[in-house]
């Protein structure tokens, strides 16, 4: 299976409608591929769900893109984070669910002009989790190969940064055999919400742990995943901690949960405004691949543009297939998405 018809460096990026951000704002020639997120799963009938308020946004979607760029790709994304996990446990499990469930996203992705399909089941952990997902993309893709008349969907998922999830494994065949590539989310490997700690949430490598992009992309490697069905997540996002001491306010630093917001969830361009605000300096660390401010007891890691330049030039050196960013509505005047 081609990763993706000739296409040599996948710049993908996602837009989530719970943003609001203009579909039309969006700097498509900025990217090759454009995921829309996310529609739903009926609970009863299995069929792909689309609720009424992201309809709007969901069939103009193509078009939109495509005015500033006619050559981008699109892909309609399934599930997410705040996805109802046992309605997908649900949906695997039974070959006739998969069935209604894999039918109704081909006629939905055909009906809104989507050329791609997303799958995004983040929450996936038990051994059956993954043989029925394994079921799933082999059904999927053989259903995609059945249409007659139409260039192929292509089919993606997204997937931890690492092979491993914490009861099991993914199912690798099934992914190398059925999908046209992976989106590894490299990012969230700590909280301020349960890290007592400063953290890089998105280290590219951490001498101290497994919790880095590097370690993962490994692991699919060494399980049997070609690199050139990988493509690296850029968080366009950081976290915000409050420090126990101004004074030590390094990576690793005591802290005492989130500062800013409730998760200490901070957008790149949110980010940006309050450096320029507060006067504050951004400091690089090359050891972890992660930048850091600090403003008296408030510390912000997050990717700068220096990061995203290594990232970038790692996922080049190893191979991979290319990069995505969640999510294209977080950047500052395009300022990533231009570096990458």
């Amino acid at each position: 299976l081609n990763p993706s018809r000739a296409q040599t460096w996948i710049q993908a990026g996602y837009w989530y409608s719970g943003t609001e951000f203009p579909i039309a704002d969006i700097n498509s020639a900025l990217f090759t591929h454009l995921i829309c997120a996310f529609a739903n799963i009926n609970a009863s009938s299995y069929q792909l769900s689309v609720s009424s308020s992201d309809d709007q946004y969901f069939s103009t979607f193509t078009n939109t893109v495509k005015q500033k760029n006619p050559s981008v790709t699109t892909l309609l994304s399934i599930g997410g984070g705040s996805a109802n996990h046992s309605v997908i446990v649900s949906m695997v499990s039974d070959s006739s669910h998969r069935k209604s469930f894999i039918d109704s996203s081909i006629k939905t992705a055909r009906l809104y002009g989507f050329q791609g399909l997303d799958f995004s089941w983040v929450s996936a952990n038990t051994s059956s989790d993954m043989s029925n997902m394994a079921a799933l993309f082999q059904e999927w893709r053989a259903a995609i190969d059945s249409e007659t008349g139409q260039s192929k969907l292509i089919l993606t998922a997204a997937v931890p940064y690492s092979q491993y999830s914490e009861s099991s494994t993914y199912p690798i065949d099934s992914l190398r055999t059925n999908l046209n590539w992976l989106h590894v989310n490299a990012f969230d490997f700590y909280m301020p919400t349960w890290e007592n700690f400063t953290r890089a949430h998105a280290a590219l490598h951490d001498p101290t742990s497994n919790f880095n992009a590097d370690f993962g992309i490994e692991s699919w490697i060494t399980g049997g995943l070609p690199a050139n069905k990988l493509v690296l997540g850029l968080p366009l996002y950081g976290y915000a901690w409050t420090l126990v001491n101004p004074r030590d306010n390094t990576i690793g630093a005591p802290a005492s949960g989130p500062a800013i917001s409730k998760t200490g969830e901070m957008t790149y361009k949110e980010i940006r405004n309050y450096i320029q605000s507060y006067g504050a300096n951004s400091v690089y660390n090359s050891t972890f691949v992660v930048n850091y401010c600090t403003v008296g007891t408030t510390w912000i890691g997050f990717d700068d543009v220096e990061v995203v330049k290594v990232k970038v030039s790692f996922a080049k050196e190893r191979k991979l297939l290319g990069y995505f960013v969640w999510q294209v509505p977080y950047d500052d005047n395009w300022l990533l998405s231009q570096t990458a």
